[in-house]
């Protein structure tokens, strides 16, 4: 078992020097890498980022979107590629990688574990499922609550957040279906077991409509997770969607009194993606390689989101476990990667002409 251990070690330690050397050879070399700012942002540079552009010597632009397929598919079909590597939601992974918007990525790019476990066997399951993406953190999309603004009634469940009467005030939802239509079935009593099923027919999405506009005159609209915090803050909406680590980092490292409800939360992995026809393609191997390695992705908990790979645990901040999403799985959902694949786009139409009436 010894000699086993040694060798695996030092064939991770060959495996990371060959990297090391073939990252220096291009060293004069940029790479335009998208994710979504915020703490989460932040995490990545401190982990991911910086430390990949001091070992590598490479130049990263680092910057910042919303979400969705809309502007990769832009570049992609103009010709015009400005981004190399784009952090994904799975939400939308499925349906950018069908419509062949993204590169595949091998999975011998894949370095072993610091502890020598192979990466097939590192990463949990759902990190490798898209043929275009390494999975690299699992979150969830909870709401929260001000305790200096929610009033006597505290909020404890799906069904308060759409119950006006009970606590009146704004709420804040990122302006798209994903995640809006599954909430509100499930406050309607859709069973979640049953959520996509019944999304799946006309009549659960109109049930769903209906559901939502109950709070229709009620809702502020955002389009970046990093509003969110922000809004709760200030009191623009007195329960606020957001994913968990905003409202984790503003409570750990700003001593917010916000409260995170769990109840009905959609998790779900982001992934690393390389959009189809990067010049850069092969660097942007490199930096995936490297960006899903156990150390990087060992800081994700730092705000709250899991890492992909069982050998970062050991590595990460273990006062964070409690608040990552696996802790509270029995209270949630797994988003629909395929469902919004397949109905993403005529939903998107759907709710934007919902928006307009």
């Amino acid at each position: 078992m010894a000699r086993s251990l040694t060798t695996s070690v030092s064939a991770f330690a060959l495996t990371a020097a060959l990297a090391m050397a073939s990252f220096h050879a291009s060293a004069q070399d940029s790479l335009t890498v998208v994710s979504w700012g915020g703490a989460y942002g932040a995490a990545q540079k401190k982990h991911v980022i910086d430390p990949y552009q001091k070992d590598s010597g490479v130049k990263v632009l680092f910057e910042d979107y919303s979400g969705g397929v809309a502007e990769i598919k832009a570049q992609v079909e103009s010709g015009n590629i400005q981004w190399d590597v784009v952090d994904f939601e799975v939400i939308d992974l499925e349906r950018a990688c069908s419509e062949g918007l993204l590169e595949e990525i091998p999975r011998d790019i894949l370095p072993p574990g610091v502890d020598g476990t192979p990466a097939e066997q590192d990463f949990i399951p759902e990190a490798l499922a898209s043929e275009c993406a390494i999975g690299n953190i699992v979150w969830s999309v909870v709401f929260a609550y001000n305790e200096r603004t929610i009033g006597g009634t505290k909020a404890a469940t799906l069904t308060d957040f759409f119950d006006t009467a009970k606590i009146p005030g704004k709420r804040a939802l990122r302006k798209r279906p994903q995640v809006n239509l599954e909430w509100a079935l499930i406050a309607d009593g859709v069973p979640p077991a049953e959520v996509y099923e019944v999304l799946a027919t006309p009549e659960g999405q109109q049930r769903a409509f209906d559901k939502l506009a109950t709070l229709k005159k009620d809702i502020v609209w955002f389009d970046s997770w990093s509003q969110a915090p922000q809004l709760l803050n200030d009191g623009g909406a007195v329960l606020v969607q957001s994913a968990n680590g905003r409202f984790y980092d503003a409570i750990r490292q700003e001593k917010k009194p916000f409260v995170i409800v769990w109840d009905g939360h959609v998790y779900d992995l982001d992934a690393w993606a390389i959009v189809k026809g990067s010049p850069k393609k092969d660097l942007a191997l490199k930096f995936i390689a490297y960006a899903t390695g156990s150390k990087p992705l060992a800081g994700m908990p730092d705000v709250a989101y899991g890492p992909t790979r069982k050998s970062s645990t050991p590595l990460m901040d273990q006062t964070a476990a409690p608040h990552l999403p696996t802790a509270h799985l029995d209270k949630g959902i797994q988003a629909g990667s395929e469902f919004w694949a397949d109905h993403g786009e005529a939903l998107g139409e759907k709710f934007n002409e919902w928006l307009l009436n």
